[in-house]
């Protein structure tokens, strides 16, 4: 049976915001129902995995999202919930507790993403008062992410980010020093922030990177789209490389498929065979 650390499933490609580094989706707009949830979870069994609601889209706009999670923990797996924060305040509380909940990733780079016409302030507050809540019981770990590192410079947002993190924490030290790319400063007690350079997602219309390297595409990771279409990573937001769907066929007989194997043994050999991984940038981080 393969494994994977991390199977990524979409349950909606819905977004509240628009970011100016998101590629965003041409495909229907779409949220998973609960049976093809429940397929998936059926079909992914005995492996031991984390699930990551995450490809495209909000997750906390799914109206059904507690009853996902509770699914999720009927069938053993922690959940791991990308989301950009800006709808935590009103679903904290029907989430926080669920037992299938394992950590929140906020990608606070978003904010500024959008053009706000408003303070961060406010946005940063309703945060916090989730990462008190969670912190009750010290179950769920929180990772605060700014992924929006680049060659121009110091970031103004990032600076007053990181002061308010230091005021809400109470660090008696300057965290832009402390910070190194890649990698997870600890804040308090499972709370983390990681901070990253901006990356653009791959696009099959874009010029070629190269198409030596590595990806943990199908190796380590999995995802699956709003409508159970099956793709080896989180960045394949188009379903470009659609290696079946969970509705025509068995989880099994997708990932063992001649497309799903050749890209597989293609990153064996530090080949990048689809044209997709070959305009693809984040990748190049693992060439490191």
């Amino acid at each position: 049976m393969k494994k994977f650390k991390k199977i990524y499933i979409e349950i909606t490609n819905v977004c509240n915001l628009s970011c100016d580094f998101c590629p965003k989706t041409n495909r229907k707009p779409k949220f998973m129902d609960r049976d093809l949830f429940e397929r998936i979870l059926y079909q992914i069994k005995g492996r031991p995995t984390h699930l990551y609601f995450h490809v495209m889209g909000e997750p906390l706009l799914h109206p059904e999202l507690s009853t996902f999670l509770n699914l999720a923990h009927k069938y053993g797996y922690p959940v791991n919930l990308n989301t950009n924060g800006i709808l935590i305040d009103s679903i904290a509380e029907s989430i926080v507790f669920e037992p299938a909940l394992r950590q929140v990733n906020f990608s606070l780079h978003s904010f500024e993403a959008n053009n706000n016409q408003y303070s961060i302030d406010p946005y940063l507050s309703k945060i916090f008062e989730f990462i008190t809540l969670a912190r009750k019981d010290n179950k769920i770990s929180i990772c605060l992410k700014l992924w929006n590192l680049s060659d121009a410079g110091k970031n103004e947002n990032n600076r007053h980010i990181l002061n308010r993190l230091q005021y809400e924490f109470g660090i008696d030290y300057v965290i832009e020093d402390k910070l190194t790319p890649f990698r997870s400063l600890p804040l308090a007690e499972n709370v983390f922030l990681s901070q990253s350079f901006q990356f653009d997602w791959p696009d099959i219309n874009l010029e070629d990177i190269s198409d030596k390297g590595f990806c943990y595409g199908l190796r380590d990771q999995v995802g699956f789209l709003v409508d159970g279409t099956v793709v080896p990573c989180c960045l394949d937001g188009e379903g470009t490389i659609k290696l079946g769907n969970i509705l025509e066929q068995e989880f099994d007989e997708i990932i063992a498929g001649q497309r799903a194997q050749k890209l597989y043994e293609g990153f064996s050999k530090r080949q990048a065979v689809e044209p997709l991984c070959q305009k693809c940038g984040f990748r190049t981080r693992f060439n490191r």
